[in-house]
């Protein structure tokens, strides 16, 4: 054997090798990253937590956080995006699931200074599937409180109680755009929109440069997931302004198209009675709601 042959031949077991361990770093880095899930006894506890608001305990009795949390797999350390984050209820629970060693963004659209404040829509749906909107009290006129303050009264709390929570930080951009330029490529884990897709609709959002932007932000293998409140089939997201409702197929189909990939379907907020033909169904129950988990391959 010549000794060019026998040169190449360790140069290449020697590139061979250096690029096995690459990988194997970068496999022992991915591992490090994604953590095991949350037990149903760690959500338990965080549920359960002696300091979180009233409200939001009462809001629990709809919005199923164990099992929600449970179906994302919420996992320790990673970051998150919660899209539409309003006054910040999953926002917070996530904080909380993440820990100090992660980070939570809560994204709002910013406020047109050209129009009139429009009256804040039902919060992530209706919190009270009892009552109907025109059974509620009317609302004193004032300026409704801006979703990056709310996001900091839940941080100062968390602060203030000790909570072993990861920072929150409140990001005031349109859908199209998110995230800042620092975190628009493979920086986010996973992302979140709860129960306000269908009002990009009557909103007027450019949803297809929403998902995409999402999907940039998105790491391989971060995680879209996205619940919403049923529509009847055919209806799409025409009724996102009347009935606050969406068709699952077609808001699949959305997202799809920005290239994500349905990884699973949660149906623990399902409630097959619901005709879906009204915004508060009558007689008084919940509402059918849905719940996707996309993954971008």
């Amino acid at each position: 054997m010549s000794k060019s042959i026998r040169s190449g031949r360790k140069g290449l077991l020697a590139a061979v090798g250096v690029s096995a361990g690459l990988f194997l770093n970068v496999q022992a880095a991915t591992a490090q990253q994604s953590g095991p899930p949350l037990s149903s006894e760690q959500i338990a506890r965080i549920v359960n937590s002696t300091d979180r608001t009233a409200a939001d305990r009462t809001n629990d009795q709809r919005r199923k956080p164990e099992q929600m949390l449970g179906f994302i797999g919420i996992r320790p350390g990673i970051v998150a995006l919660d899209l539409s984050a309003g006054g910040g209820y999953t926002t917070e629970l996530l904080a909380r699931a993440i820990g100090p060693s992660g980070k939570v963004y809560g994204q709002s659209r910013p406020r047109d200074p050209n129009r009139a404040p429009t009256p804040p829509v039902t919060p992530e749906g209706n919190s009270n599937p009892i009552s109907t909107p025109s059974a509620a009290p009317a609302a004193p006129a004032s300026t409704p409180r801006l979703s990056p303050v709310a996001l900091a009264e839940r941080e100062n709390n968390l602060r203030s109680n000790g909570v072993q929570a990861a920072p929150i930080v409140a990001l005031s951009r349109p859908f199209e755009d998110p995230v800042p330029s620092e975190l628009a490529e493979e920086r986010i884990d996973l992302a979140t929109l709860m129960f306000n897709y269908h009002d990009l609709g009557h909103l007027g959002v450019d949803r297809a440069a929403m998902n995409k932007a999402v999907f940039r932000t998105l790491r391989p293998g971060g995680l879209y997931v996205i619940a919403d409140h049923s529509g009847r089939p055919g209806t799409g997201i025409s009724e996102s302004g009347t009935l606050h409702r969406i068709e699952e197929a077609f808001l699949r189909q959305e997202v799809e198209a920005a290239g994500f990939k349905l990884m699973d379907e949660g149906n623990f907020l399902r409630n097959p009675n619901d005709p879906r033909d009204k915004n508060t169904p009558d007689p008084p129950q919940p509402k059918d709601e849905f719940v996707l988990k996309f993954v971008k391959p």
